[in-house]
């Protein structure tokens, strides 16, 4: 599936979470880095109006849905895709990082977060290597100096691989930039997948997600400042649907 805006084409070009972890270990075996988006609608909304956001997503190698009205536009596009949810890839993707012995990087969130989640990541994944935790400061610019110095610092640690819990649009730009500077190592955007598994954040129990409603959940565990936001969320449907249905006309 593809979402077209004047400057740049975003394509959905991953169907599932065995075919990103394949594509992911490939990558790995030949000294290949990425960048990998998890596209929703709160994505979207930032999509129509940032330009920056815009390049850096069209930037990303590897774009899976999170989300289930992602799902379903790509269902009425005639290009389904499986939901894949940034939160729930950390772990087969450390997993996967332990079978391959990649090094990882924890990058967002804060110092005492990341190395929760560092701990929690060793205790269930037998194996797994971090390498680095960097908690970037207030106020991070992905497209500043410190954020050069960043990307180098990873490097330095010897990670292959690094998790930006940075929220968007900063861990996507960050993301491209990677690619372009430090072009070997691999940068998954994975939002509060971090935090949840530090116990910062709770996670919607899993029959809530099975019927679709973690939305609701999150919703109602923040609703000064999550209401906002779903109601843009909900008033760029009607457009997405339409552009979903163009899609499937054209083939």
């Amino acid at each position: 599936m593809q979402f077209d805006y004047a400057d740049h084409r975003i394509t959905l070009n991953m169907p599932d979470q065995p075919a990103l972890l394949a594509e992911i270990r490939r990558r790995w075996r030949a000294g290949e880095g990425f960048a990998l988006a998890t596209i929703n609608l709160d994505h979207l909304v930032k999509l129509r109006s940032d330009p920056g956001f815009r390049a850096a997503y069209a930037a990303q190698d590897l774009v899976v849905a999170d989300g289930n009205p992602i799902v379903w536009l790509s269902r009425l596009a005639g290009r389904p895709v499986g939901l894949v949810p940034g939160s729930d890839l950390v772990v087969p993707l450390v997993q996967l990082a332990a079978e391959e012995e990649v090094p990882l990087a924890l990058v967002g969130s804060t110092a005492e977060a990341l190395e929760a989640a560092a701990q929690a990541l060793r205790a269930r994944v037998p194996g797994a290597r971090i390498a680095a935790t960097i908690a970037p400061p207030m106020g991070f610019d992905a497209a500043s100096d410190a954020a050069g110095e960043l990307l180098r610092q990873i490097e330095a640690s010897g990670a292959r691989m690094c998790f930006l819990a940075m929220g968007a649009p900063r861990q996507e730009m960050l993301a491209a930039r990677g690619r372009r500077e430090v072009p070997g190592i691999g940068f998954a955007s994975v939002g509060a997948g971090l935090d949840f598994l530090a116990g910062n954040q709770r996670r919607a129990p899993l029959w809530v997600r099975r019927l679709a409603l973690e939305w609701v959940w999150r919703m109602l565990s923040a609703p000064r400042r999550l209401v906002p936001r779903y109601a843009r969320c909900a008033a760029i449907l009607p457009g997405e649907t339409m552009a979903a249905l163009r899609q499937r006309r054209s083939g």
